[in-house]
């Protein structure tokens, strides 16, 4: 006989038994993966890192994640996503200069260098690119299944070298109402319906790369126009200003360094500065000895540099909404940084500088220079090329509800872009490559950072190297030696009470100095020696010495 509670009971079962897989199928799904990447972009520059610009999404990031206060990148942007995508130096990869063979910005990896998307589908993912790349070979031969790439890093309203899928695009048209953060994050979020449309019962990798706030400095008018006067003040004011707040939310512990009133940009460019009229200056110099004009001049560039940096954090705010629309934010590891410090470079490129436009728009290409990189480096000294503090510390980020049980902590451990691969292939249920083509693989320099996202640990390494157009250092412990330029003296920190780099301990600690040395010595020949292993006679031909590269 036909009863309907049994037929009741018997449904109700069935959605307890669905229910029930379906929650084991997402307790035990792969954690989805967004790498965020900016250019250029100073330490401090982000709200929840100390700065005056509104980064809403990004503070809210930090607020339900962690922050790390002592993560590094390699001074420069080809080697940072050498190093990033692959865990190794990049001169161990031929993707910064090395003696003897074709590298830096032209170098070729070695086959064995694989890119991060490459392991990750060993574990199941479809992976995604959105924004700059910088990296030798093309996007999709190199793992990814989707790309949107920019290699015009000129123009941000209109660029004109554009790539989808490694194919060629038309050329942005004028006043089309283009912006380049825009484009990347509407990509992004493309890749991300098709793949909840089409895979969703795959994880996703998603590597999201802005050219912001690289110059040439350029916004949208109406994020311009928030920080019209916001900086008025001028960097010494306000660099004392944010290094309490650094302080005070526990970031840094250290004294703030002096700016070097006569360290200018990395390159010389007298004749492009020339062009930019009275209100430029190539030089920090103190804020009240600035005529008015150029104290305009330079508050409105920095305006720009700080819109371009909200202009990109709205953007990350319209990504992370569809990750949440997908019902995935809460099982998606995000990865916020910068692959530099903030940029004391001045030149003028691509469709040149007209003064009688409005600063901040397509016809004008403008550089923050070295008086307001001060400001965005805040605490730290110098800027992007160097490896001092302030050319390689950047902010770092972590995000991951379902895998992070603390909320707002910061993280002191010294960290390297090199340690991004092995902590994400731990959390992906997997390991970095180890052969290729049936040969072991050289091993990583970099650590897997997953004991830090449970509790504030340090992570056990022998040390931390840089080196970039004779600018070299090396971090053991809390101790660091620092050298600008290849006939530069080297100089002795010890970070855990100077890390503004004020206190030089070469000439009182002449055995730590001599230690570290040793140390760094030893490695470079390693690197070296593995850029040399498999390079070809071609490419020891073409290892010559080139002029330095601005970028």
């Amino acid at each position: 006989m036909f009863s309907p509670s049994k037929l009741f009971r018997s449904f109700a079962v069935a959605c307890l038994l669905f229910a029930a897989a379906a929650f084991s199928h997402a307790a035990s799904a792969k954690p989805n993966i967004l790498i965020i990447l900016a250019d250029d972009m100073g330490f401090s520059d982000a709200g929840c890192y100390g700065g005056e610009v509104q980064t809403p999404n990004l503070d809210a990031l930090a607020k339900d994640g962690l922050r790390f206060t002592q993560f590094y990148n390699t001074a420069r942007c080809w080697p940072s996503r050498g190093a990033l995508l692959t865990g190794y130096y990049a001169q161990e990869i031929r993707r910064d200069t090395v003696p003897g063979v074709l590298s830096g910005g032209r170098g070729i990896r070695p086959g064995w260098a694989k890119l991060l998307p490459e392991m990750l589908k060993t574990q199941g993912y479809r992976t995604y690119h959105s924004g700059k790349w910088h990296v030798d070979g093309k996007p999709l031969q190199n793992g990814f299944d989707h790309s949107y790439d920019i290699e015009d890093h000129n123009r941000n309203f209109n660029p004109t070298l554009i790539f989808e899928d490694d194919q060629k695009l038309p050329p942005v048209k004028p006043d089309s109402g283009y912006y380049t953060s825009t484009a990347y994050a509407d990509h992004a979020i493309k890749c991300l319906k098709e793949h909840a449309e089409k895979y969703s019962d795959q994880p996703f990798f998603e590597y999201l790369a802005f050219t912001v706030p690289h110059f040439p400095l350029q916004a949208p008018a109406q994020d311009i126009a928030k920080y019209r006067d916001r900086f008025r003040k001028g960097w010494d004011e306000m660099r004392v200003e944010r290094w309490q707040r650094l302080k005070d939310m526990g970031i840094v512990d250290c004294a703030l360094s002096p700016i070097e009133r006569s360290l200018g940009p990395p390159y010389a460019f007298p004749k492009d500065v020339a062009l930019l009229g009275p209100g430029e200056v190539d030089r920090p110099v103190p804020w009240d000895t600035l005529t008015d004009v150029q104290k305009d001049f330079q508050a409105t560039k920095m305006a720009i540099h700080a819109a371009m940096v909200d202009r990109m954090d709205q953007e990350i705010g319209r990504v992370l909404a569809q990750i949440k629309t997908m019902g995935q934010y809460e099982n998606t590891i995000i990865l916020f940084l910068s692959d530099n410090g903030a940029s004391a470079e001045m030149m003028v490129r691509g469709d040149g500088h007209d003064p009688s436009a409005p600063m901040g728009s397509a016809k004008t290409f403008l550089c923050l220079g070295p008086g307001f990189s001060s400001l965005a480096n805040t605490p730290f000294r110098r800027h992007k090329t160097w490896t001092h503090e302030g050319g390689i510390a950047t902010p770092f980020i972590v995000h991951w509800s379902k895998g992070i049980a603390t909320h707002g902590e910061l993280r002191h451990t010294p960290s390297h872009l090199v340690d991004v691969v092995p902590t994400l292939m731990e959390l992906a249920g997997g390991k970095p490559f180890d052969t290729w083509e049936g040969q072991p693989v050289p091993p990583r320099p970099g650590k897997s950072l997953v004991p830090a996202l449970a509790k504030d640990v340090t992570i056990p390494r022998q040390s931390i190297w840089w080196q970039h157009e004779g600018n070299r250092a090396l971090r053991m412990g809390d101790w660091k030696i620092v050298a600008s330029g290849e006939k530069s003296p080297w100089e002795l920190y010890d970070l855990s009470k100077d890390r503004g780099e004020q206190n030089d301990l070469a000439s009182s600690q002449p055995e730590k100095l001599k230690e570290l040395v040793a140390e760094w010595e030893k490695e470079t020949g390693e690197y070296r020696a593995l850029a040399l292993k498999d390079a070809t006679p071609e490419m020891k031909a073409k290892g010559a010495p080139k002029k330095k590269e601005a970028d």
